[in-house]
């Protein structure tokens, strides 16, 4: 339903954002300036959401000739690190995007601590000495006023006092809380004496232990916004309700008629996907995925693993766009958009990841042809590489069945099939070990029907894909599938994360052969397996050990799965 939404926005041109900003613009507000922001907190990796977020903020700064800063939010150095300030940074570069300027909300922290104790001068804050679980006890209900905390009114000499001591370290985390003195009988929630600035004793990543209070997100974002010129500060919906408390600090402390504008769109939701930071953590510290650039993980860097590219992920979101309201999205779409970009840049190698061997009994043993394979038949430019073919070719193990279907068009007794960039053979029987298991098949070829020979254009049903045994680089193939089974995992509350994975989201397959032309693929690069999905190299690639991720699966076969 909202992809069809987009579709009809995309008609009118531009989303309700974009119509914002052009009004703006034509209206000469804030001198014809256009200043976004992107500001995570560095207390994880990004996800496939944050990208939304970052194609709106600096996609909105690049069309329109502004400016837009990456602004790290760390206000909480309890669940900060350094190392997520660098992934955020390489993520950001990877999508193809670049910041005008990098700032932080701890640039600031003189700052908020003079406006904070301006307010409490002013009679807008106190220091309260109850408990957190207390205070959120009196907030009331949104049918029922807050109760006053009993130091709600306490002198202001007497709060200045304890909020510097705070911030000297005498007091214990928890122990007391500086508050805004607003309304307790608001009907926003946001607006009843909320809590903006806590005790932290633990150590931050860039200010190392000169400050022992830190201001909350609703206190340090709108002022950093307006610190720093911020004129479109966009954010997604749940920071709606926020708006009022934003606008409301702001009016506080600006001087002039400038002011930061704060405006929501839909968060990206995805099926079979979570995007809480918290619980992707918990993926991470519990070891039930293989770190945060898993390539069954949302983050970024997963997908960069996995062999998603940035034109791919933009082109999802340009279809999705932005609208005010949630939804779920298919994580469908997202693959099919991958398929669709992979199809016109991957090239198309031979790959076998069930092999079993082929001999082509009246081929000459010691004999190697070299054929040509069309790198990528949607991009003639592309050109051609070269493939070694040999007596003996691994095949996949489903393109022979001893005793096949009437509609079995791949290799069986006494039928013919094509072999890609090759001849037409015909298969004349196969071996079994003492178990009964296939172990090799045979066949004769036809000389005269390789490409531009007389009976190359000879018809038959089947076309399957193989590599020469002597010429095979050996390689392992991890086969990733959707890491939830739940449709919406999110919703599944009362459920163990452990118990809402897939048992099947990776399968690791060790005995595979790739075609000698990928010796010298680089990590990350993408390709095409022929007949098989889209694959790119795992930088755990070794020399004499190839490793190859399953980007996506050549056709959509989920839907198949849940509609059986």
């Amino acid at each position: 339903m909202e992809a069809n939404i987009t579709q009809e926005e995309g008609k009118k041109g531009l989303n309700f954002i974009e119509q914002m900003v052009r009004k703006d613009l034509a209206d000469g507000k804030n001198g014809g300036r256009i200043q976004t922001r992107f500001p995570p907190e560095p207390n994880g990796y990004l996800h496939i959401g944050h990208a939304k977020a970052i194609y709106l903020d600096f996609g909105i700064a690049e069309k329109y000739h502004g400016t837009c800063n990456l602004r790290f939010d760390d206000t909480n150095p309890s669940r900060e690190d350094v190392e997520y300030v660098d992934a955020i940074q390489e993520d950001i570069q990877w999508l193809g995007f670049h910041w005008k300027d990098v700032y932080y909300a701890s640039d600031y922290f003189q700052q908020l601590f003079d406006f904070a104790l301006s307010l409490i001068r002013r009679g807008h804050a106190y220091v309260d000495e109850q408990r957190s679980e207390v205070i959120a006890q009196q907030k009331g209900t949104p049918t029922q006023p807050g109760t006053e905390s009993p130091y709600r009114n306490r002198p202001v000499d007497e709060s200045l006092d304890l909020f510097q001591r705070m911030n000297s370290g005498e007091f214990d985390e928890g122990r007391m809380t500086l508050r805004a003195k607003i309304d307790m009988a608001s009907a926003n929630m946001h607006f009843r004496d909320p809590i903006i600035y806590r005790i932290i004793k633990t150590p931050h990543h860039r200010t190392g232990t000169e400050w022992k209070v830190y201001p909350m997100y609703d206190f340090a974002h709108g002022q950093s916004d307006y610190f720093e010129g911020v004129t479109h500060s966009l954010c997604t919906l749940e920071f709606e309700v926020h708006r009022p408390l934003y606008d409301y600090f702001i009016h506080l402390l600006k001087e002039g008629d400038y002011s930061p504008y704060q405006t929501e769109f839909n968060r990206l939701n995805l099926t079979y996907t979570l995007m809480s930071k918290r619980k992707l953590l918990q993926l991470v510290n519990e070891r039930l995925v293989n770190g945060w650039d898993d390539p069954r993980m949302p983050t970024l860097c997963g997908f960069r693993r996995r062999g998603y590219t940035p034109s791919a992920i933009r082109k999802f979101i340009d279809r999705i766009g932005y609208t005010k309201y949630d939804g779920l999205i298919d994580v469908a779409l997202l693959e099919h958009s991958v398929r669709e970009d992979l199809n016109v840049t991957a090239q198309r190698v031979a790959a076998v990841v069930n092999p079993i061997k082929l001999i082509i009994t009246n081929y000459p043993e010691g004999k190697v042809e070299m054929m040509e394979s069309v790198n990528n038949p949607e991009n003639p430019s592309a050109g051609v590489h070269e493939i070694a073919f040999s007596r003996e070719l691994y095949i996949e193990r489903d393109d022979f069945m001893e005793e096949a279907p009437k509609k079995y068009f791949r290799l069986t007794p006494g039928q013919e099939v094509r072999l890609r960039c090759g001849y037409i053979i015909r298969c004349t029987g196969c071996r079994k070990n003492a178990a009964g298991e296939v172990e090799e098949v045979y066949a004769e070829y036809d000389p005269l029907t390789k490409s531009g020979m007389p009976d190359s254009n000879r018809k038959v049903k089947g076309t399957i894909h193989w590599v020469s045994v002597a010429h095979a680089l050996p390689a392992e193939v991890r086969l990733y599938d959707r890491l939830f089974l739940s449709e919406n995992p999110a919703e599944e509350k009362d459920r163990e994360l452990a118990g809402l994975l897939n048992p099947d989201s990776l399968q690791i397959l060790t005995d595979c052969f790739v075609e000698a032309d990928l010796a010298t693929a680089a990590p990350y690069d993408h390709f095409q397996f022929q007949r098989i999905g889209y694959f790119n190299l795992d930088p755990d690639s070794t020399d004499g050990r190839l490793v190859f991720n399953r980007t996506v699966s050549l056709k959509d076969t989920w839907s198949k799965k849940i509609n059986a």
